[in-house]
């Protein structure tokens, strides 16, 4: 026993030391919103917080309005990711069991935009929001998130495990197509979906070239986008603000994790367990 315990202290070390490793850069950027530039940078750094934390949101809700890039990036990634759950669950429903003329083609096709870089798509869909007017409003960054290929895949290979019998016997029982999705295959794909809305919110939370390229006016700015716009050369770069935004950038994916933190790691887990 004390064999195993022995052998067993370099991989606890190790383990400890990969996540000491990890998190380090996480908290010196939280000690460092509450420092002045001028301590941010010392060396060693400090591990007691400084009494600038006030001070550093003040400036950063002067020079960005700090509550109107928020909710301008909650709104955007809250609706952004309900809405590509509901595309990729409706159509990764029908591609997974329903048989149609083309839908071979049609999902290879769809598989084939994964190789297409985001950059490349930048001037067309810029000039497609331009010709329907909606450069500059929150239309622009939603829509071209809804259809996300990546969520579509995952949906439908989800779905293709789910038994036909299932959904013959609520069709028997009288179910509506739409009332089987959402009594039968909805409760059954909980763990898929809410791993999939981590990582769509993650996304869209972190959008940073096309929200720059659509937006114009600074009152419909993401906070991604508000940030970069406090970097000026050396001499003038907040830092203490910048850190500030960053770190507050980071509660709405902990606190959604936190919440479906079950739901995620047994969507993550679920393909590993079938056999």
């Amino acid at each position: 026993m004390r064999l195993s315990t022995l052998r067993g202290w370099p991989l606890t070390f190790l383990l400890a030391a990969v996540t000491g490793l990890s998190i380090a850069p996480f908290t010196w950027m939280l000690l460092s919103t509450t420092r002045k530039d001028t301590e941010i940078f010392d060396w060693p750094p400090s591990p007691v917080p400084g009494d600038s934390l006030g001070d550093n949101l003040h400036r950063l809700d002067r020079r960005i309005g700090l509550l109107r890039v928020l909710g301008n990036s909650l709104l955007v990634a809250g609706v952004q990711t309900v809405g590509a759950l509901v595309v990729a669950l409706l159509a990764g429903y029908a591609f997974a069991k329903f048989r149609f003329r083309g839908r071979t083609l049609l999902f290879g096709v769809l598989l084939s935009t994964l190789v297409v870089p985001e950059q490349v798509m930048l001037v067309p869909l810029f000039k497609m929001m331009m010709n329907f007017g909606l450069l500059d409003t929150y239309q622009a960054l939603i829509l071209p998130g809804l259809c996300v290929p990546f969520a579509i895949f995952l949906m439908r290979q989800s779905l293709s495990g789910l038994p036909d019998e299932l959904l013959d016997a609520a069709r028997v029982d009288g179910a509506g197509e739409f009332r089987v999705l959402w009594s039968v295959v909805v409760p059954v794909m909980r763990p898929v979906l809410a791993a999939l809305a981590i990582f769509l919110f993650l996304g869209s939370w972190n959008q940073f070239v096309w929200p720059l390229v659509a937006l114009r006016s600074p009152e419909m700015h993401t906070l991604p986008v508000a940030l970069a716009t406090l970097q000026g050369n050396q001499n003038t770069t907040d830092y203490g603000a910048i850190l500030a935004g960053t770190a507050l950038s980071t509660l709405p994916m902990m606190v959604l994790f936190l919440v479906l933190q079950r739901q995620f790691i047994s969507g993550l887990l679920a393909g590993a367990t079938k056999g």
